[in-house]
């Protein structure tokens, strides 16, 4: 289960990050319209072309709306599993637990430490990449909301500071998502094995 919602995920992301970047492209701006938040540098600047996928705005909320129930619903099942199944106590990250490992894994893979720390099933650091995605993904499926009913569900655009802070919000998710996704590709490549078992199963780590 955990690996299927892992392998859905990838063009659903893939579809919601193209079609969402063609929605941003109708107002390449985040702030208010005649006042724009100062510390947003792209302003009027569309996202580029190879990266949007909707074609034009109608088509790529269509896509958006469509794929985005999507992934919530293979979200929970994700997550009902791993309560279901008792998977979120090794997978979730606990400070008091992971912390001192997780700075320990960072090190080694910066080369700063040669050798890797004791580790479980899971590492510090992964318990940490999981559950920060999940939170990521929350944050971004809760903000998606709030931008699209703004006025049926005010109180949650307010619970973000409004509708454009919300905007912004669900940008940023975006964007730190596609960071994490770079960084998980990176960290298979340094264990090319671990991509095949991510498949397979095996009997090794996501």
């Amino acid at each position: 289960m955990v690996r299927t919602a892992h392998w859905v995920n990838v063009p659903l992301l893939v579809i919601m990050a193209g079609s969402g970047l063609q929605i941003f492209a109708a107002f390449p701006s985040l702030g208010t319209r005649g006042e724009p938040y100062g510390w947003y540098p792209f302003h009027g600047q569309p996202p580029p072309a190879w990266l949007r996928l909707g074609g034009w705005l109608a088509g790529a909320r269509a896509w958006h709306f469509a794929v985005g129930w999507l992934f919530i619903l293979n979200g929970l099942a994700y997550w009902i599993y791993l309560v279901w199944s008792g998977e979120w106590r090794r997978r979730s990250f606990v400070p008091r637990r992971d912390a001192r490992n997780a700075i320990q894994m960072l090190a080694y893979y910066l080369r700063i430490r040669k050798q890797p720390p004791a580790q479980g099933f899971y590492n510090g650091l992964q318990r940490l990449a999981y559950t920060g995605a999940s939170l990521l993904a929350f944050v971004a499926v809760l903000s998606g909301v709030a931008i699209y009913k703004p006025v049926q569900l005010h109180w949650l655009a307010a619970a973000f500071g409004g509708y454009d802070a919300a905007r912004a919000v669900h940008l940023l998710a975006l964007v730190m998502l596609g960071l994490f996704t770079v960084a998980h590709v990176l960290l298979v490549a340094l264990h090319p094995r671990s991509l095949v078992e991510m498949i397979t199963g095996g009997a090794a780590r996501e």
